[in-house]
């Protein structure tokens, strides 16, 4: 049975001797994972290595998921397969009175900053990890270092080729509109 990588069993660093513990766990990503462009597909193999570091009532999850990801290059919309890591730190409640604050201010309610629950000896780092790719992984990714062949392709510092008076092979099929 394979499990979702990204839930982390937490029991052991909460009842031990207060010493941090590191989980290293693999198993395929219960989700798409990234932007639009580039993404860990749904089903991909995540390597997840956690350290939980105890905190009391709660802890705090340091981990990083690396995985092969798959996505399209702008400009010479070539597949691309990079192998990516991805570090995030969060902490986890165990009970009511982890953190508190002030009762009587109300003006943090619903900011997306709500400490997330410990469940069942277990956290769910899940969110956290799209949450950082969504941040972290570019929005148009491009080949790396460039794109290689066509020459006709622009580089990526965006110069269209207008200085030699060539048209982008993205467009040329326009040309007959004009």
């Amino acid at each position: 049975m394979s499990e979702n990588p990204f839930i982390i069993d937490v029991a052991e660093a909460m009842r031990g001797d207060g010493m941090p513990v590191t989980v290293s766990q693999t198993g395929p990503s219960p989700s798409r994972i990234g932007p639009e462009m580039i993404a860990i597909p749904a089903g991909e193999q995540v390597e997840v290595e956690a350290t939980v570091i105890p905190l009391g009532h709660g802890v705090m999850v340091d981990a990083t998921a690396r995985a092969q990801l798959t996505g399209q290059c702008v400009r010479c919309l070539k597949t691309l397969h990079p192998v990516e890591t991805l570090r995030v730190q969060q902490v986890f409640s165990a009970s009511e009175d982890f953190i508190t604050g002030d009762a009587e201010v109300d003006e943090d309610l619903g900011s997306g900053d709500e400490i997330m629950r410990v469940t069942d000896d277990r956290v769910d780092l899940e969110q956290a990890f799209v949450d950082e790719a969504g941040l972290t992984w570019p929005f148009n990714p491009t080949c790396q270092p460039a794109c290689d062949g066509d020459t006709d392709v622009p580089a990526p510092d965006g110069v269209s080729g207008e200085e030699q008076n060539r048209v982008d092979p993205r467009w040329a099929a326009l040309e007959k509109f004009l």
